[in-house]
Order: structure tokens, then sequence, then C-alpha cells
């Protein structure tokens, strides 16, 4: 290769190479978050008499379902470049309200299904001094925790968070989550319940009381004591 031709490759290939470098990685589709759909873990009737099978059914294969796939659509269609979903929602309020609600669908019912099993005894060890030292007892944290449920109007969730080393106790209006800035309850989730009327109706109708009374049966405390 002449000298002249050898300089000419040389500079195209390192325009090439810097080029390349400052396109952005979303534009090779690997740096787009998606959303994935935890497994129940467990047998759709696994839960029962509590919550039913064909709730868990439902609730898993066409609600949960509906919200990965239309949050991933979101995030494709809106070219939203992040990483993970902490990132995900600590910018949620750039984004559109698809993004936003299937987002929080997305990972609100992952954890979801984390935090029930078959059966267990209740909180233990460093889980239940450290709800009887914010709340006074187990019993008086479950009576705070089941008021935010049943006070939360129409659908959403209702939570347990560590926020600076305090547990706090709040619920959220649809899909949003404590992870999402703004909002009234915010920190590290840690326990979780959807008082949307598709996680009880078939078997509780409008009844949300008995429901939220009888989901306290099948919380998997061992799950919420890993954040303690």
């Amino acid at each position: 290769m002449k000298r002249r031709d050898f300089v000419e490759t040389t500079v195209r290939s390192a325009v090439g190479v810097a080029a390349a470098s400052v396109i952005p990685a979303s534009a090779f589709g690997n740096s787009l978050l998606k959303f994935t759909q935890t497994p129940l873990g467990f047998p759709y009737a696994a839960l029962e008499p509590h919550i039913d099978a064909m709730t868990m059914d439902i609730h898993f294969n066409r609600h949960h379902t509906a919200y990965i796939k239309n949050v991933n659509d979101a995030i494709e269609a809106e070219k939203i470049a992040v990483t993970d979903e902490l990132e995900f929602f600590a910018s949620v309020g750039k984004y559109s309200a698809k993004a936003r609600n299937n987002g929080g669908g997305a990972w609100n019912h992952n954890f979801f299904w984390k935090l029930m099993k078959p059966s267990g005894p209740g909180p233990q060890g460093k889980l239940a001094e450290a709800l009887s030292g914010a709340f006074g007892s187990t019993e008086k944290f479950k009576e705070l925790f089941t008021a935010a449920a049943m006070g939360r109007f129409g659908s959403g969730w209702a939570w347990l968070v560590k926020d600076e080393g305090k547990l706090k106790i709040g619920s959220t209006v649809n899909q949003d989550n404590p992870l999402m800035p703004g909002l009234d309850i915010k920190g590290t989730p840690l326990l979780a319940l959807d008082v949307w009327e598709h996680a009880y109706y078939l078997k509780y109708q409008n009844k949300r009381a008995d429901y939220i009374n009888a989901w306290w049966n099948v919380v998997n405390w061992d799950e919420v004591a890993k954040n303690i």
C-alpha cells in the first residue's frame, strides 16, 4: 500500500471510530430497558381459600402481562434510554401516562408476587422489633396498614417503606409507587398490597376489607424482612 493510501485509510478509520463513539447506544437497540415478568413461584391455587385460583390466573396472565407488554412498547416508542428500573422511575415524570402507568403496574406486581406465599408465621426477629419500634406493635402496624389500604379511594396500592432509616406507611393512586418522585410516600418498598378491584372482586366483590383481612394470612414475611 502506498504511503498516501495508508494515511487516507487510517484517517477514514479514525473518523469512523470517532463518529461511532457519539452514536447513542440506543441506536443499536441494546440500551433500552426491558421489563420482564417475575414468575409467581407457586401454583394459582396455592393461596386459597384467601385468594382464589381464578383471580390469581387472571391477575397474572392478563393484567400483569398487559402491563409488561405496554410499558415495553412505550419504552421503545418513546426511546426511553435508561439502564434499570430505578432510573426509569426516577425520571418517570418525563414520560407519557402509558409509560408511567404500565411501568408502575409491571414493577408493582413483580414486587407483589414475591410478598405472598401459602402459609407461614407472622413477623419474626428483627422485622418484628422494627415494626414494634415504629408503630407500637405488629398488630398496630397491621391496623395502620389496613387503614391505608381501606382509605385509598378507587384503585391503588398500600405500602410499607423504609425512608432514611424510618418505617412509614402510605398509599398511592393507580400504579404509582414510592420509587417515583413527588409522591406523599417515598422510600424503599418493603411491603405492598394491591387494592385494585381486579385483585379481589371475583371472590370478595366490593368487600375490600374482607380481602385485606384474608391477605394477611398469605404475607411472605421472610421477603419483607430482607430489606429491613
